[in-house]
């Protein structure tokens, strides 16, 4: 990027101000550094690490890097021999504590966080080696005794030397002449030696060494000749410590020499994580967003969201101005890549075309811009301008050289993906030269198709603008009311200058400005006044345009309101007509129910009558099968009755119609048994059957086959109802039980499905009052659930 656009858009000052919201050092170093990249994924990459920070700090909004600092120094000179203070091992202690810290958050967030944790997973966890220097050393950064066990000896070994030298030093002052010759009964500590304060006129009173005189020359602090011995060896004992307390800061030092090529990778990747979330606080403080990104890729020029490389601002502010900016709504790029802006002095102008340039070059750093949702902007190569003043009298630069030499530079270098920035183009000498070459330069940007925005005062190149495709006037409104500047651009129209009402509002006498107005050319006052009834009409226009969107807006939302009431009537009717079939159904159910009481008395009634024709029907069943018995060869063995235990397999003769039968179970709890007699099968009580032997004992052996005239329908275990009407499920169902029995079906399944419930009620209501049944249960798992009922005959 153009260094010196760089610094006509205030981005170093924007760079100052997101370092401010780094934690510490080296990533306020890569904040103060940071510079736009031109590499679309680079840029997607960044834009969206910082979207994932700042919902980072939604879910964890005191979420920070610890109490990292920049150690790489300290750990090079460790790497090198060297031995690192107690309060550099512990800075140290804290930033390998912080990594893990860091690691195992974003670990844990990894699914939501993906390119938070791609910084975060390489960070290595020096826990062993932070937890040595926390075991090693105390807080404020003393070596600890329990480091070594020659330093706790030792230092024990101190204290009790230095006692044993106190209290010897306290007996020579407590005796009478020593209490004479002291100056104060205190012991005192001069060069690590402890003295007695001794008078200076009984300097010979006491044989010692003299380690200190006092200021005024009264005491001399002397060390006692018989404790000099003793002294010596407190001395050696010190020495002895402070050789043990580097030793073991040595090799603390020495553990983080082992690993500063990983401590320094450490370092560059949370700087880099804290820059990024440096971004998101400083989004979160001015109220930024992402805004996505438009044009083409640098590696194949392929379109890359479907969109031509389009420029659009919503609502966009300076984000050096803060509350003060008016928000800017911008778009380039569709239908012209060149946007002329015209309007009244200190309107706007100038902080529109660097707004457009800062917010570009934050993007494309990864930074949130000030904006609302729904903003883009393309990856250029280069983002140029020309704005301010920079003459200079030693150089003999006047303000025009100095803009030439700018335009010329911006011209050489950029390219159809490149942004250029113009304000106040052509100024600053001859207004029908600097007209024409004002035109001739957008007409070469234009050509190139080079994304420009440039900002005049000259009628020429708004009319120029206004005929020649590829280009659009914008203009800065200005209140003719109040006469002064509104700060809303509106695209499409061309604006004055006002310089005579801003200078009349400025306070210039009326008698100047009147002198200036006659002095006025009339085809330009006609020109003016052109413009202003084309500002009158396009804000006439704007107006109706926005009441009719508004029309629009209110039609779609009562016609949604209609929408969602027909919906609601929909779903209310539907509930009262089902509401009403349930009540009929509920009541047919009842009635149905009071009539199949009925039938069940009725056929209490009858039971007596039925009994009597089913013994009937069974005697003649009997006496044919009596008829039917096998005389083909096989002899038949006589056999006779008895009171023997029935097992299966045995025959048995059934008492009430005189025939025998194949015992198939027997069930002792309930003193029944199952028997077959040809094809039938007959389910009674003990009490109704004997077991039939032979003369020798053996159980009787019979065959019978019944008539060939007789035939039985094969009945199925499972009766379907589903899809049958109310008025029809008793009548199949009665019929398929009267089959069923006669097929000697044990167990049955009737499927009635689930529904409303109301067949299933009509299917159980019926069952539990028919003769046939015997018991009945809602289906198991596997069996159909509660839709379905399952039947012992």
């Amino acid at each position: 990027m153009d260094a010196k656009s760089l610094e006509l858009l205030e981005f170093p000052q924007i760079k100052k101000i997101l370092a401010g919201f780094t934690s510490f050092s080296a990533s306020r170093q890569l904040a103060l550094g940071l510079q736009p990249a031109a590499d679309y994924q680079q840029v997607a990459l960044l834009l969206r690490q910082s979207a994932e920070a700042r919902n980072l700090l939604s879910i964890k909004p005191g979420f920070t890097i610890g109490g990292v600092q920049d150690i790489r120094q300290e750990a090079k000179m460790a790497s090198v021999g060297k031995i690192l203070t107690p309060q550099s091992l512990l800075d140290i202690q804290n930033t390998l504590t912080a990594f893990g810290q860091v690691h195992n958050t974003l670990k844990g967030l990894s699914a939501q966080m993906p390119l938070l944790w791609n910084i975060a997973a390489d960070l290595m966890a020096f826990n062993e080696i932070a937890t040595k220097i926390g075991y090693c050393l105390s807080p404020d950064g003393e070596v600890l005794d329990r480091a070594s066990a020659h330093l706790a000896n030792v230092r024990r070994q101190l204290v009790e030397l230095r006692q044993q030298l106190r209290q010897q030093l306290e007996a020579t002052m407590n005796t009478p002449r020593g209490r004479e010759i002291i100056q104060e009964p205190f012991i005192v500590e001069r060069d690590g030696r402890f003295v007695i304060p001794i008078k200076i006129e009984y300097r010979k009173e006491m044989k010692g060494i003299v380690h200190d005189v006092s200021n005024t020359g009264a005491t001399l602090y002397i060390e006692p000749l018989a404790m000099v011995e003793l002294g010596n060896t407190i001395r050696e004992m010190t020495v002895e410590e402070k050789r043990e307390v580097d030793r073991i800061l040595q090799s603390l030092s020495g553990e983080i020499g082992k690993h500063e090529e990983e401590i320094s990778s450490n370092i560059a990747r949370i700087a880099e994580l804290d820059l990024v979330l440096a971004k998101a606080r400083y989004a979160h403080k001015i109220g930024a967003v992402e805004p996505a990104l438009t044009g083409l890729s640098d590696d194949n020029e392929a379109v890359v969201t479907g969109t031509p490389r389009i420029l659009k601002l919503a609502n966009a502010r300076h984000p050096l101005l803060g509350v003060t900016a008016v928000p800017l709504t911008v778009e380039i790029g569709r239908d012209f890549s060149v946007l002329v802006i015209t309007g009244p002095n200190t309107g706007g102008k100038t902080v529109a075309i660097k707004t457009i340039g800062l917010l570009s070059l934050m993007t494309q750093s990864g930074i949130p811009i000030p904006a609302s949702d729904g903003s883009q902007i393309p990856i250029f190569d280069g983002i140029f301008a020309d704005i301010g003043d920079e003459q200079s009298i030693a150089q003999t630069l006047s303000s025009f050289s100095w803009h030439m030499g700018n335009v010329v530079r911006i011209i050489n270098q950029a390219t159809k993906k490149s942004l250029v920035l113009l304000d106040e183009l052509g100024t600053s000498t001859d207004p029908v030269e600097g007209s024409s070459l004002a035109i001739a330069i957008l007409h070469h940007f234009l050509s190139r198709r080079t994304m420009t925005v440039a900002t005049t005062h000259f009628s020429e190149v708004k009319a120029f603008a206004h005929t020649t495709d590829g280009m659009q006037n914008a203009s800065f409104d200005f209140d003719p009311k109040t006469l002064s500047p509104t700060y809303h651009l509106t695209i499409g129209t061309p604006g004055g200058s006002n310089a005579l009402a801003i200078a009349s509002r400025l306070g210039l006498p009326q008698e100047v400005i009147a002198e200036a107005q006659r002095l006025v050319p009339e085809t330009r006052k006609q020109l003016e006044t052109i413009l202003d009834s084309l500002r009158i009409q396009e804000q006439e226009i704007t107006a109706l345009r926005d009441q009719l969107e508004k029309k629009r807006d209110e039609a779609i939302q009562q016609s949604e309101e209609l929408e969602t009431e027909r919906q609601q009537c929909r779903v209310d009717i539907s509930n009262m007509i089902q509401q009403a079939r349930d009540t009929v159904t509920s009541e047919v159910a009842g009635l149905r129910r009071q009539v199949r009481e009925a039938e069940s008395e009725l056929r209490k009634q009858k039971s007596r009558e039925r009994l009597e024709q089913v013994k009937k029907a069974i005697t003649t069943v009997a006496e044919q099968l009596k008829s039917e018995v096998l005389q083909s060869g096989d002899a038949v063995t006589d056999s006779t009755p008895n009171k023997e235990s029935i097992s299966i397999g045995d025959t048995a003769w059934l008492k009430e119609v005189g025939i025998k039968a194949t015992v198939l179970s027997v069930s002792e709890e309930r003193q029944e048994v199952e028997v077959q007699a040809g094809q039938t099968r007959i389910i009674l009580g003990l009490e109704e059957i004997e077991k039939v032997t032979s003369p020798d004992g053996q159980p009787s052996v019979e065959y019978t086959q019944l008539s060939r005239g007789m035939t039985f329908r094969p009945v199925s275990r499972e009766l379907d109802l589903r899809g049958k009407r109310a008025s029809e499920i008793e009548m199949v169902l009665d019929g398929y039980l009267n089959d069923a029995a006669m097929a000697n079906q044990a167990e049955v399944r009737i499927i009635h499905g689930f529904g409303t419930g109301t067949v299933r009620q009509i299917v159980r209501d019926f069952l539990a009052t028919h003769p046939l049944v015997k018991s009945f249960r809602a289906g198991k798992r596997g069996e159909g659930g509660d839709g379905a009922t399952v039947v012992q005959l």
